[in-house]
Order: C-alpha cells, then sequence, then structure tokens
C-alpha cells in the first residue's frame, strides 16, 4: 500500500504509534521487494539458458560450439580437424543385358521355353545382387523389347567407367553349367587421328576384360560343376563394340526337359557375377591411350 507522509509531518507521534508506522513501513518495503524480485525474474528465457546448470553442461555447449567452428578458426597449434576419409571405388555402374527380346526370342527349348524370358528373369537377380555389393545397375532393357546391338553398346559407353555383362541360355553344352566369353583378341588398329573405330571399341579394353572374366568364371565353377575355370574367348557381335569391360555369361541350357532346373541356378549366377565383379573392381584401370591394351 501507499503511505501519506505529508499528514504525519509535525505532529508528535505516540510510541505505539510510532512502533505501528514502522511496522507499516517494513512491510511496504517488503512487498516492494517482492515485485522487483518478480520483475528481475522476467529475464527472457534464451539469456537464462546461456548460463549451463552444471559443469557438464558447460562442457557439452563448449563441444557443440566447437564443432560449428571453421578450419580456420581453430587456435594457433591445435590439431587440424581432418574429415572422414570417404573410399570411392574406381567403377560403380553396371550396364546388364538380357539378350534378345521383342521379335528376338533367342534360343527356343521344351515346352516352349524362350530364352529371352528366361534372361530377363535372370537380369533381376543379377542386379539384387549387385546392388547388394554396393553397384548401380542399368539395365538394356525391363521389358520383351529389343533394343540393337549399337544401341546397347551404347548404354555402356554412355557410362563413366562402367562395366558391361550380357546375359544368355545356350541350346548346347552340358546342362546345369555356365561359361564366361570374352571378345576374341583382335589387333590393335587405329585411323590418322589415333581414334578406333566404333566397331572395334573393345580393342583397348581387352586385358580388362579377360580378367573380368576369369573372376567370374571362378565362381561359377564354384557353384556348377563342370564349368570351365577361366573365361573362354569367342567372336560375340555384343561385346566387339562396348567401350568398357564387357562379358557374356552363358547357363546351360533351353532343351532341359523342366524350366525349374534353370530356375534354380538364377541364384548361384547371380551371385558369382556380382562377387567376381567386386573383387575386378580395384583392377579397373582405364588405358592411357586409345590404342593401348590395359
Amino acid at each position: 500500500m501507499l503511505l501519506d507522509v505529508s499528514k504525519s509531518a509535525g505532529k508528535k507521534i505516540p510510541a505505539w504509534n510510532r512502533i505501528e508506522f514502522h511496522i507499516e513501513l517494513l512491510f511496504s518495503l517488503f512487498l516492494l521487494g517482492i515485485v522487483a524480485l518478480i520483475l528481475s525474474d522476467g529475464t527472457p528465457s534464451q539469456a537464462r539458458q546461456s548460463v549451463p546448470l552444471d559443469p557438464s553442461a558447460e562442457t557439452q555447449t563448449t563441444i557443440s560450439a566447437q564443432s560449428t567452428t571453421p578450419q580456420s578458426a581453430s587456435p594457433q597449434g591445435a590439431a587440424p580437424q581432418t574429415p572422414p576419409v570417404q573410399h570411392t571405388s574406381v567403377t560403380n555402374i553396371v550396364v546388364l543385358d538380357p539378350a534378345h527380346g521383342g521379335v528376338d526370342p533367342g534360343a527356343r527349348g521344351t515346352g516352349g521355353m524362350r530364352e529371352s524370358e528366361i534372361v530377363l528373369d535372370f537380369a533381376g537377380q543379377v542386379r539384387r545382387a549387385l546392388e547388394g555389393q554396393g553397384f548401380q545397375v542399368v539395365q538394356t532393357r525391363g521389358g520383351n523389347e529389343n533394343p540393337s546391338f549399337d544401341d546397347r553398346s551404347a548404354m555402356a559407353n554412355a557410362q563413366a567407367r562402367a562395366i558391361f555383362v550380357t546375359l544368355h541360355i545356350s541350346s548346347t553344352g552340358l546342362a546345369g553349367t555356365a561359361r564366361v566369353y570374352v571378345n576374341s583378341d583382335m589387333p590393335v588398329a587405329a585411323d590418322a587421328s589415333g581414334l578406333i573405330s566404333w566397331d572395334r571399341a573393345q580393342i583397348p579394353f581387352q586385358g580388362l576384360s579377360r580378367r573380368l572374366g576369369d573372376l567370374v568364371q571362378g565362381h561359377l565353377a564354384e557353384r556348377f560343376k563342370g564349368s570351365p575355370a577361366t573365361a573362354q574367348t569367342a567372336a560375340v557381335r555384343q561385346l566387339r563394340t562396348t567401350a568398357a569391360p564387357a562379358i557374356a555369361v552363358e547357363v546351360s541350357s533351353v532343351v532341359v526337359e523342366d524350366r525349374a532346373d534353370l530356375d534354380r541356378m538364377g541364384p548361384g549366377v547371380a551371385d558369382a557375377i556380382a562377387r567376381g565383379i567386386a573383387e575386378f573392381r580395384p583392377f579397373y584401370v582405364l588405358p592411357s591411350m586409345p590404342g593401348g591394351t590395359p
């Protein structure tokens, strides 16, 4: 409450009244102190939060602030903060080619089996196995289309440091086996400008293709008895125009009595291809010259 001091001036105040006056004055001061305390407690919450409640909180705040400080702002003599090393592979893209398609069914077998349909199913399993190894997969076809040989090669040639794998089902060979083919060696030949023609694009990659083929074939031989231990060579049209390490994987065969026999091979073929390509990755060094063999 408020006191009217002017009315008490010049009057003799009895002792009891003086005591009462002092009590009222002290009570008033007490109330003013409470009001002042309430007003001082109205400090913005952000200012109060800037003061840590315990040493550990202060330490956490300091660490958080240092983590956002630029490298150049580090105190002199302090150890530089080195970002974590990111291991990047030489190649990360595989172009997967289910052969044939469209009006070209490929090899035909018992009960109307078509190579073009079987390799498309295999491609899905190979794709998942490759993605499990961290690769990005580009398929030349995802349905019953029939891209030209050049279109399929162009998809691989357009990628930086890609690997090309074309899938086939044979009509010959020991059933339950699988073989890897690389293109037959071609003599190095370039025109006056040092460039290699489109139909000889595989020349600089013959050595890499051979290494890739042997790695994949090794895993196939482990899974399918009777399969060769190393890759074989053949004049494969699809490989000749591909400017990348390129292999053809052929599974035998469409003449089996029951397609389930082929379907059971799918997971093993997919795993062998994915493991072989993963092992090949560290060896993928691009040729230094257009006409050179890596």
